[in-house]
């Protein structure tokens, strides 16, 4: 009677057995390549059989796409496919550009990826000049920033931080990858109102920028 129990027992233990993890590692690579939005490592686990490990997987998965047209990158807390960046110029004949940034969005953008979170009196005062509910209405519209915790101060003003929306549509894995503050005069992110002892000092001196660089049009922030 024990025999015949024995393989039965057996049988159900192999149910819960991981697949290979080269097995894993294509369930990964399925589930990135169908989603529209980016994945965290538990919603991949989730789906997964019982007793997969996507992080192990992420991690052979990433190594293999090095050097090609397609890369698997973290953004966040999460992971998602994106074209290599040096191959971004094959997309723009079907990039649709609907609107652009006005030059205090753009502004309050950046000083929330750098400062956040950060009230709106805040970035009124490292502006110099008022905020604009619309300024703020759009960037909540496109989803680039969001509300953040309520400061701990008189009044409890609400915060501003930047959405993984944001560091997904500018190929950063988060805010510590924003450029610095030569980048930013160059882009012409930053006007002389701003002043450099407000913003940050992430990148090299700003000694050689060009006048004219600061007052173009950004490229950089435009939807």
């Amino acid at each position: 009677m024990n025999d015949d129990i024995e393989p039965i027992e057996e049988k159900e233990e192999s149910l819960f057995e991981a697949p290979p993890i080269a097995e894993q590692e294509r369930m990964v690579e399925a589930i990135l390549f169908a989603s529209a939005e980016t994945v965290t490592v538990a919603e991949l686990n989730a789906r997964m059989p019982h007793g997969s490990d996507a992080a192990e997987a992420l991690v052979y998965l990433r190594k293999r796409y090095e050097g090609r047209g397609v890369r698997v990158v973290k953004v966040g807390d999460a992971w998602a496919m994106r074209t290599a960046p040096d191959l971004s110029f094959l997309m723009q004949k079907e990039t649709v550009e609907t609107r652009k940034l006005s030059r205090a969005a753009i502004e309050t953008l950046a000083i929330i990826a750098y400062h956040q979170p950060i009230t709106r009196a805040e970035i009124e005062e490292i502006r110099g000049v008022s905020v604009s509910r619309g300024t703020v209405d759009q960037l909540l519209e496109m989803e680039w920033i969001r509300f953040g915790r309520r400061k701990m101060t008189p009044g409890r003003p609400v915060t501003f931080v930047v959405t993984q929306d944001f560091l997904d549509h500018f190929g950063l894995e988060s805010a510590r990858d924003l450029p610095g503050l030569k980048e930013l005069r160059a882009s012409g992110l930053l006007e002389s109102r701003l002043p450099p002892s407000n913003m940050p000092t992430l990148g090299e001196g700003d000694e050689d920028i060009n006048e004219e660089a600061q007052e173009g049009q950004s490229e950089l922030f435009e939807d």
